[in-house]
């Protein structure tokens, strides 16, 4: 994590687009009672982790819900662009990373002001939100399946328009796909808590 992150004014603040529209079939697989969305963590659920997170932030978001007519992830991004589509900028958020920070996701919007792509790191592991500029609007849009955003990322990276940010928090790489992952998150939360009281 940044010590400070600088101030960013209003008009220059990407919306957090927050992927909520998964099927969360491998969660349903491990022995999962509920979506994993709705699963329970610390007596609260999956997506409100991450829904606070993004209000701590103080950013703009939209959350892309299951529809039908997005089937995949391309699908999901491009219909959380279009809804947005005057936006300066915008963090594409898996809504399955219930221990991210809000000031994780004020260090890739600054990182933007500089950037066509931020994209955090944890000890060298790529994780999420990976944020894209106005410029990357276009390409976003025309994005569909499960192919995410990946070739829009790759596109910039060739003509080193990404900036890597190294990052102090586990939570842009720790997904719940499963009833392991949960538990793993719950053993991360706590030990956060204890690590901040003390």
């Amino acid at each position: 994590m940044t010590a400070s992150s600088p101030t960013l004014c209003s008009t220059s603040l990407p919306v957090v687009i927050v992927l909520a529209a998964g099927r969360g079939e491998r969660f349903a697989a491990s022995g999962g009672s509920t979506h994993k969305l709705a699963a329970l963590l610390a007596g609260k659920p999956v997506l409100q982790h991450v829904l606070d997170a993004v209000l701590a932030s103080g950013l703009p978001h939209h959350v892309v819900q299951a529809d039908a007519a997005r089937p995949g992830m391309g699908d999901s991004i491009a219909a959380g662009v279009r809804a947005t589509a005057d936006a300066p900028g915008w963090l594409i958020l898996p809504a399955d990373l219930p221990l991210v920070c809000g000031e994780t996701l004020r260090a890739v919007a600054w990182a933007l002001l500089q950037h066509a792509v931020a994209v955090p790191l944890y000890k060298g592991a790529r994780g999420h939100p990976v944020g894209f500029s106005a410029a990357c609007g276009p390409a976003l849009l025309d994005l569909k399946g499960n192919q995410g955003a990946s070739l829009v990322l790759r596109s910039q990276e060739a003509i080193n328009s990404v900036a890597f940010l190294a990052l102090d928090d586990i939570g842009i790489v720790t997904d719940v796909d499963t009833v392991d992952d949960l538990a793993r998150a719950e053993a991360l939360l706590a030990a956060r808590s204890v690590a901040s009281a003390s």
